[in-house]
């Protein structure tokens, strides 16, 4: 089944795209900032949720792997 048609499949794509962003403007921060517009512009998104909701981003991150874990 495709991530797109199971809501928890969904969930944790988003969760990983935030996190990958966040965590690739890191290290490369230029390249995120000078694409904020466009379907660039989304990681850019991303990577300012990833940035400014750590606490929560991290908090989601530890249930859906709970969920994955136990509960699938």
């Amino acid at each position: 089944m495709s991530a797109l048609f199971n809501f928890q499949s969904l969930l944790c794509v988003i969760l990983l795209l935030i996190c990958t962003c966040a965590y690739l403007r890191s290290f490369f921060p230029s390249i995120m900032d000078r694409n904020k517009t466009g379907l660039l512009g989304t990681f850019w998104k991303c990577a300012r949720i990833g940035e400014r909701k750590s606490p929560y981003v991290a908090t989601c991150c530890v249930i859906m792997a709970f969920s994955i874990l136990f509960l699938t």
